[in-house]
């Protein structure tokens, strides 16, 4: 199983973005988390298959109509980063930070 951090910064929030995340990852059976950072980001922490991954990515690169993404920055995470979900969830949607 892989882990990753995800920023992305554009046109996030207000757009529905957070929701988008949280629908794509449990489509295709993802587990994580997605916030909204008060610098205007959204932040995201997914685990699972790397092509499952790979294609959410792919589809948070375009987001929800509404949304402008400038930039997704990607990087490794722990298995630990997946302890902010909310107990009982496999994908949680967490309060900004």
């Amino acid at each position: 199983m892989k882990v990753i951090h995800l920023s992305v910064t554009g046109r996030v929030q207000g757009v529905g973005y957070r929701a988008f995340v949280e629908r794509e990852a449990k489509a295709r059976g993802l587990e994580g988390w997605v916030r909204n950072r008060r610098d205007g980001s959204v932040e995201a922490v997914v685990a699972g298959e790397a092509d499952k991954i790979d294609a959410l990515i792919a589809a948070c690169r375009n987001g929800p109509p509404a949304s402008q993404v400038e930039n997704i920055e990607q990087k490794d995470a722990g298995h630990g980063e997946l302890d902010s979900r909310n107990a009982g969830e496999r994908f949680s949607v967490l309060p900004t930070t």
